[in-house]
């Protein structure tokens, strides 16, 4: 019989991780464009809270960020409380559980033998960051979930809403739209983004994200428990933790129940509760027949047993982690930034860049006009999924400053408005072999007039030209003024023609 006093506590973990998947959700929701150039709410608090963030942010950057001592919480919880946080407050181990029924464990899977491979995984990620190729943005769990969630998920989401509601306003009788216009009104407000956007990489995004509930068919929280490097980080500090749980042996009559229900693998054929694996589910103490199984505040024993890292794998680790820095930068020696690879404003050097960079897609989602897209292969292997602007799809807006406010680790810094509008990130030219006016001596005035800088950018010249007939005319040409450029993309957003812009943006001198 299960005692109520446990079950109180296993009901506080179930409200507690709805309530945190709730806030991750609302947050990303407002991780939108509302109508004002300003986000007052601390939107990338999740981010600021992992310490695999932080740690790796810091040794690849080697600058300590301010932005992300909230982290410092989660450790100081862990070293107390053992790895609560991966049981009580992550939205991705909550929608992992929520999905166990869905995606339930081969009989035959055994996941356990994969356990020492989030130890590993870490080792990679710190290695690899503290020698300049940053790669936590791959493998940390909140990358993972809001990447995915805004580059594919959220997008099909709109569009899976809002095309009912589009029929039914152009087909269905005038009546139905009294009440149907009220509804999607709503849902505009509360669950549906600004506009519909579209992304680059968003399959594999996808395809990433799925990856790891698809994981679960190897075993409960397969990610969580043999994967997840920000686990492995937490599952060491809760090597310290004062919260330990214990079983009576003596009293034990060996059912195994414990052991099965154990979402992370904690407890061991002789009923032992590992602390680094125990994520305070309490299903143990619920479930058990004998009632003898309880968690206190005790000294940690010393020595801690070991991790169960083999030297074999511990040494593929490090050479890995020596070896793909060093391959990563002999692919880009030469070849310097692609001229079309243009940064958000505020985004620091180039390297520095790509060092703080945690690619979460934060940036990506808040962009009013869907200017900012996930990076492939442009900036080498270490780039990918970092933002870049596509002009020709958004524009970077004049007035905005939202990406600067959002991003985690000041890869992207926050800038006032006046300093925004002067940042310059890319520089445009025209292709005379496609513009109108030199291509065809057809009048077209476009660029110019979506210039937004106070003394514009694009200016013209009257030229005498001869035009498709022959006839000589005088037309303005435009051209662009290199020193009050600032390369926002709007001009080649803006141009006519279809397929490639007759005016394009590259990074110019100044990014």
């Amino acid at each position: 019989m299960s005692s109520p006093h446990v079950s109180a506590w296993r009901w506080a973990r179930r409200i507690s991780q709805g309530l945190f998947l709730a806030l991750f959700l609302i947050l990303f929701r407002l991780t939108d464009y509302g109508g004002r150039d300003e986000i007052p709410y601390a939107v990338n608090i999740f981010f600021r809270l992992d310490p695999l963030v932080a740690g790796a942010a810091i040794l690849a950057s080697r600058v300590v960020i301010t932005l992300v001592w909230y982290s410092l919480i989660v450790v100081a919880l862990t070293l107390v409380l053992g790895r609560v946080f991966c049981g009580w407050f992550c939205p991705l181990g909550t929608l992992l559980d929520l999905a166990h029924k869905i995606i339930p464990p081969k009989k035959e899977a055994r996941p356990d033998r994969y356990r020492t491979w989030k130890y590993l995984l870490l080792g990679f990620v710190l290695l690899t960051a503290l020698l300049g190729l940053p790669v936590v943005g791959y493998v940390d769990p909140f990358s993972i979930l809001v990447r995915g969630l805004t580059v594919a998920v959220d997008p099909f989401f709109n569009q899976l809403v809002t095309v009912p509601f589009d029929t039914l306003y152009n087909s269905a009788p005038a009546w139905i739209s009294t009440f149907s216009e009220p509804l999607y009104g709503l849902l505009k407000k509360t669950l549906l983004p600004y506009r519909q956007k579209i992304f680059t990489l968003s399959l594999l995004s996808l395809l990433i994200l799925l990856l790891v509930f698809a994981l679960e068919r190897l075993g409960r929280r397969f990610w969580c428990r043999n994967l997840c490097p920000l686990g492995g980080l937490l599952a060491l500090f809760s090597r310290f933790s004062r919260l330990r749980g214990q079983n009576e042996a003596e009293a034990c009559t060996q059912c195994g129940l414990c052991t099965k229900v154990c979402r992370l693998g904690a407890i061991d054929e002789k009923r032992r509760i590992d602390p680094a694996a125990c994520n305070l589910c309490l299903d143990c103490l619920d479930l058990c027949p004998e009632q003898i199984i309880a968690f206190r505040f005790r000294k940690p024993a010393v020595p801690q047993p070991e991790l169960g890292v083999s030297r074999r794998a511990f040494a593929g680790m490090v050479a890995g982690g020596l070896l793909l820095p060093a391959y990563s930068r002999l692919g880009t020696i030469g070849r310097g930034a692609a001229p079309e690879l243009i940064r958000p404003p505020g985004s620091l050097a180039e390297n520095s860049f790509l060092d703080r960079c945690v690619r979460c897609g934060e940036c990506l989602k808040v962009c009013p006009l869907n200017a900012l897209h996930p990076l492939g292969l442009e900036a080498g292997w270490g780039g990918i999924f970092t933002p870049r602007l596509i002009p020709r799809i958004g524009y970077c807006e004049f007035n905005c400053t939202l990406c600067g406010q959002v991003c985690p680790t000041g890869a992207i810094q926050a800038l006032d408005l006046s300093r925004k509008q002067k940042t310059v990130i890319g520089l445009a030219f025209f292709d005379k072999n496609r513009c109108l006016p030199y291509a065809r001596g057809v009048p077209c005035i476009v660029c110019e007039e979506h210039c937004p800088t106070p003394d514009k950018a694009i200016k013209f010249r009257e030229t005498e030209v001869l035009d498709q007939e022959g006839q000589k005319k005088t037309i303005k040409q435009p051209y662009v003024v290199d020193r009050l450029c600032i390369g926002c993309g709007i001009c080649e957003n803006k141009c006519p023609l279809e397929g490639k812009a007759a005016v394009l943006v590259t990074r110019g001198t100044t990014n």
